[in-house]
């Protein structure tokens, strides 16, 4: 590949699920979704951008991953570690690789899984999934979260990865003042700072979103327009860039002219919130303890806002698990790699979200983008 890992990256990974599924007693564990699938083999491609093929990873309990994909996809498989690709023409209307994923999974035993917990999904039709289980000894079940637990925690490799698409976007951010001026509508804000991602190194840009209002925005998803910057606006910019098959998830705020008063205090409080949860953060505290560290600065402990959460995991997916809220225990461990993303409001209608990323070590947190100052840039 390209850029990607070295096999032995692959096969510790391959590892980590056969002792995984030994323990749970399964014979092979399906994967249909892009970062499953390019986890244990580096398939990395944009041809996933198309609906119409299902493609197929098969772990089984010994022996390397089994391949079952449409043969268009078979030379760039074959340039990854991946010796054991099987292929049909697709898409097939009839029968789109149902047969031969059948025969590869009775093969391997009865007890097939799939991971099926929170966030995760099932790419493949429902109704060649009912084929597929009827044409096996049993129904797929669950994969007892071995994926989850093995993406939770990142590699050495994975999180330089990581850190260099934060520094990819901490360059474009930088430039903002390049583009972003009074009297520029928003729309070509967006697309000029995707361009300046580019510039300094994305591979793409899959994710960008952000706002500019008056005091404060209302949301913090939805696409741009062409409403000129005013002077007292703050734009926000939030990108989910790639680099080699891995992103980086903050945002910055920009003060279009003088901040107000109450905004510059709002930034000023999500900044301590910010580095009040990386100090916290470290092996043996939960996303839940996270939670109520910024939330105690910015809302005085009254449960959040209606966001839902201060962060997340990230790493292959622009969001991963796990989920800072309230009632997620989950225990930080040396590797994961968060986001913190405090949000405050101002007033009705009017609020500031601010977002970080780190990686747990051993002895606390790591920051992974650039901390931005308590101090708005101005534009």
């Amino acid at each position: 590949m390209p850029q990607g890992f070295e096999t032995t990256e692959f096969k510790a990974r391959l590892t980590g699920a056969q002792s995984r599924m030994n323990a749970a007693d399964l014979d092979a564990i399906l994967l249909t979704t892009e970062p499953d699938i390019r986890y244990f083999t580096g398939y990395l491609t944009r041809f996933w951008e198309s609906p119409c093929r299902p493609w197929f990873l098969v772990l089984p309990r010994s022996g390397d991953p089994i391949a079952v994909i449409p043969s268009i996809g078979a030379a760039l498989m074959a340039r990854t570690w991946i010796t054991d690709i099987r292929t049909w023409r697709a898409p097939d209307l009839e029968d789109d690789g149902i047969s031969l994923l059948a025969e590869t999974l009775r093969d391997l035993g009865p007890r097939i899984g799939t991971p099926s917990g929170l966030q995760s999904h099932l790419r493949m039709p429902l109704g060649d999934f009912a084929r597929l289980n009827a044409a096996l000894p049993q129904p797929i079940g669950a994969d007892a979260d071995i994926l989850r637990s093995l993406r939770l925690v990142k590699s050495e490799a994975e999180i330089e990865k990581i850190k260099t698409a934060c520094q990819i976007a901490t360059r474009a951010f930088d430039r903002v003042p390049e583009i972003a001026r009074i009297g520029q509508p928003l729309a070509p804000v967006f697309r000029d700072f995707q361009r300046l991602c580019l510039d300094e190194g994305a591979d793409w840009v899959p994710y960008l979103a952000g706002a500019a209002a008056p005091g404060g925005y209302g949301d913090v998803i939805s696409p741009a327009d062409d409403r000129p910057l005013e002077a007292g606006d703050v734009l926000m910019l939030d990108t989910g860039l790639v680099h080699d098959g891995y992103f980086c998830d903050f945002d910055r705020n920009f003060a279009v002219g003088s901040p107000s008063p109450d905004v510059a205090a709002g930034h000023s409080r999500l900044i301590e919130a910010t580095y009040a949860a990386f100090e916290a953060a470290r092996p043996g505290a939960t996303a839940a303890e996270l939670f109520h560290v910024m939330d105690k600065i910015v809302t005085g402990g009254a449960g959040g806002s209606e966001a839902g959460r201060y962060g997340h995991g990230l790493g292959m997916n622009l969001t991963e698990w796990p989920s800072l809220i309230p009632t997620d225990h989950t225990p930080l461990v040396e590797g994961m790699v968060l986001t913190l993303e405090p949000g405050i409001e101002l007033a009705p209608g009017r609020a500031l979200v601010h977002e970080e990323n780190i990686v747990i070590r051993a002895n606390g947190a790591e920051w992974l983008s650039q901390p931005y100052g308590a101090e708005m840039i101005r534009v």
